[in-house]
């Protein structure tokens, strides 16, 4: 059996040999101790340095890893999210759609809604594909959202006040802290959505679609009113 053990800089590799049960020669191991050093050189690049050469890759991957997040610990949530789009013309793309959009959230260019205001539309997005859209902090207040699908859509904290989301496709939408008070999900698909800390308040949730995990974790709302929870079977 061989474990690894890292102490700070240095990582040492220990394999234990089970005696044989006929023999009396005792167990034994045997350990190798290397150092993984990064450091730059005049071209940028870094080098790792290591005697045991099919665990390079291991030993720098993981001393690389430690070394960006104890330098930048939030580096993974300030890029999570691309720059807002510039295109004057970024909220009108909704109307369209993504055209090359399916259900894993493929697409040509992002659909970057952010911030864009859809209050009260009736015609414009019903039955659009906003596959792997970014709608956060956008307003859909009353918009009719019929049909829409939404796979792999990012809505944290957008406004969907008295939305109807009637026959949606939301598969794998992140609804967290969005205000969805009155929104109306009449035999809409929940697959694989988050509602954390979003808000619920008389929102419709009659003959949804949603599977046993995903309607656990949706009852956990306690925004969900008497009504709602009795559509969705919570207990």
């Amino acid at each position: 059996m061989a474990t690894l053990h890292l102490a700070g800089n240095s990582v040492s590799l220990r394999r234990v040999v089970p005696s044989n049960s006929s023999s009396s020669t005792p167990r034994h191991w045997s350990q190798f101790r290397f150092k993984c050093s990064a450091f730059e050189d005049k071209s940028g690049s870094k080098e790792c340095s290591l005697p045991f050469k099919e665990l390079k890759n291991v030993a720098c991957g993981l001393l690389a890893v430690w070394a960006v997040s104890t330098a930048s610990p939030v580096l993974g949530a300030a890029q999570r999210l691309p720059p807002l789009s510039t295109e004057p013309d970024r909220c009108e793309r909704a109307f369209v759609g993504n055209t090359i959009g399916q259900a894993n959230g493929v697409y040509d260019k992002p659909l970057d809604l952010r911030f864009c205001d859809y209050t009260n539309d009736k015609s414009n997005l019903k039955g659009k594909s906003l596959t792997a859209a970014l709608m956060s902090e956008a307003k859909f207040d009353g918009a009719d959202l019929s049909e829409v699908v939404m796979s792999k859509a990012y809505a944290v904290a957008a406004s969907f006040k008295n939305a109807d989301f009637s026959n949606a496709v939301l598969d794998r939408v992140n609804f967290g802290k969005a205000n969805l008070q009155g929104a109306l999900f009449k035999n809409a698909v929940l697959s694989g959505s988050t509602f954390e800390e979003a808000d619920l308040q008389d929102a419709v949730f009659e003959d949804t679609i949603i599977g046993y995990i995903d309607l656990q974790k949706l009852c956990r709302n306690t925004s969900i009113t008497p009504e709602g929870r009795a559509e969705l079977g919570c207990r």
